[in-house]
């Protein structure tokens, strides 16, 4: 009785049992759950002593499989840190992150890029193709610059602030620069989305100048005030990417991932109740404005502290963001590498990050997370990751649909069909005829029910799996000797919307299967 009554209790704290009923709250259908896979510095991939393509791969391998486990949908994986490529398909020289040196190609050769994409569609996880927009240089040394470099290429396209180079966002040339090299991947990789990172004008440095006044005074562009013309610069390129990104593909995701202040109330009476630093002061980049006008499909701030923080809570922020979305997407950045943090008190509460999503959950107009980074989620700290796979993530969840985008469905997969071969029971299907807006299928969703049970697919505790891959055909390894099932099947598009369910098939699991 005891163990029952600390189980329930656990479960209680972690945000699964209803408070009044007692029961098991079901988990979200939809909700996106992302993670950071980050490529500078070595931080999350590949490790900086893995520079033979095989170890690249099965590391990658390995981290993909990990996050697919504990129930993650979508990995932000950066391809362009610094002016640079970890894909084959790029104007920029290859990272010297991948190779150890600037332009070296991979070998034996291989496309990173295409890899990590084939290997998360084929697990049911996005990939969106994650560019630091304006960073050129990583440190204050140029050592290993390579000279097929942009900055080397073109220098006076940039200024140096803190040692590092900088694209200077108000020169015209720069700005469809940036576009140029996003579009190569838009056109040339089956990504899910493009995103930014919080990186636009530099975060301040004390002693440090910005040195734009002559751009200023060259391509003013009607403006008297330089603050107000480096936020247009800004402004200038996200709607233009925007643009071009949709116009290239409509159904790619673009989004963005601030800095977690906009602006603070002290400063903006429309900021948020908060004392830190702000996008929109500091590095002239009005992210609230480019969801108010429909430049972006998501936007995801980055809010890296704990609740009740003094300058910046928690809970205050993402109150704030979920006012100022304008009908768009909003999933919450989420410090999972902050968890255990030496001087930080509220970092060391192992229910501090459960309690933020279930914050998260509690409020409709945030849609989901996605944690920095990669690494800190396997490293499982203070046990977090496990509270994910068991609890908060244990039932696969499908990303929110964008209905401003694509709100046609697809036709149903057809012909589904269900044999058993031992103890697996082997499922195929025909592609579904083509829907309204001429999509067939991007992937399928697979779903098992008792054989009792209604078909209802709100309830993700019945799906199997999920794939974004042409495979009509499933094998269940799961399923139980001397038990019947129905299984149905549905088709999604590339923005994820879902059919209607398949014709059900239905399997009794034989008592002598062996």
């Amino acid at each position: 009785m005891y163990i029952r009554i600390k189980a329930s209790l656990l479960l209680f704290l972690l945000g699964v049992i209803d408070v009044v009923s007692g029961q098991v709250l079901p988990q979200p259908k939809r909700e996106f759950r992302g993670v950071w896979i980050a490529t500078v510095a070595n931080i999350d991939w590949p490790s900086s002593g893995n520079k033979n393509t095989q170890q690249q791969q099965q590391e990658l391998l390995e981290i993909l499989s990990a996050h697919h486990q504990t129930g993650i949908n979508a990995v932000m994986f950066q391809v362009r840190p610094a002016a640079d490529a970890l894909y084959a398909k790029s104007r920029e020289p290859w990272s010297q992150w991948l190779t150890g040196k600037q332009g070296r190609a991979p070998s034996p050769a291989y496309d990173p890029l295409e890899f990590a994409i084939t290997e998360a569609h084929k697990r049911g996880m996005e990939l969106h193709a994650w560019f630091n927009p304006y960073r050129a240089t990583f440190s204050a040394s140029q050592k290993g610059i390579s000279d097929a470099h942009i900055t080397k290429q073109k220098p006076d396209w940039f200024f140096t602030y803190a040692g590092r180079k900088l694209f200077n966002p108000g020169l015209p040339e720069v700005r469809d620069y940036i576009i140029k090299v996003i579009l190569d991947v838009v056109d040339n990789y089956d990504i899910d989305g493009i995103h930014l990172d919080d990186y636009f004008y530099p975060y301040p440095v004390d002693g440090q100048h910005i040195d734009d006044a002559q751009t200023f005074a060259d391509h003013p562009d009607s403006f008297t005030d330089i603050k107000d013309w480096r936020r247009h610069n800004v402004d200038t390129l996200i709607h233009a990417l925007s643009d071009s990104i949709h116009h290239h593909k409509n159904y790619l995701k673009f989004g963005v991932s601030p800095f977690g202040i906009w602006a603070n109330l002290r400063q903006n009476p429309e900021g948020s109740p908060t004392g830190g630093g702000s996008s929109y002061y500091e590095q002239f980049a009005d992210s609230r404005k480019w969801v108010k006008e429909g430049w972006l499909d998501y936007i995801n701030p980055q809010l890296y502290w704990p609740f009740n923080n003094r300058a910046a809570a928690f809970e205050k922020l993402v109150d704030w963001w979920s006012n100022n979305t304008y009908g768009r997407h909003l999933y919450i950045g989420m410090a999972a590498y902050r968890i255990n943090e030496r001087m930080s008190a509220s970092w060391k509460e192992s229910d501090q990050l459960p309690r933020q999503i279930r914050y998260d959950r509690e409020n409709p107009r945030v849609q989901g997370s996605v944690y920095f980074s990669s690494r800190s989620l396997q490293n499982n700290l203070l046990g977090f990751t496990d509270s994910l796979k068991k609890d908060f993530y244990h039932d696969p969840a499908l990303p929110p649909a964008m209905l401003w985008r694509d709100g046609v469905v697809p036709n149903i997969p057809r012909e589904l069909t269900a044999k058993t071969t031992g103890k697996t029971v082997n499922l195929q299907w025909q592609l579904p005829l083509p829907a309204a807006d001429g999509d067939t299928a991007f992937g399928y969703v697979v779903y098992r029910f008792d054989q009792h049970e209604p078909i209802n697919l709100t309830d993700p505790k019945h799906i199997l799996n999920i794939t974004y891959s042409q495979q009509r055909s499933f094998e269940d390894q799961n399923a139980e000797v001397g038990k019947s099932y129905q299984y149905v099947v549905t088709a999604l598009d590339r923005l994820k919307n879902e059919s209607y369910p398949s014709n059900t098939a239905v399997i009794v699991m034989p008592v002598n299967s062996l």
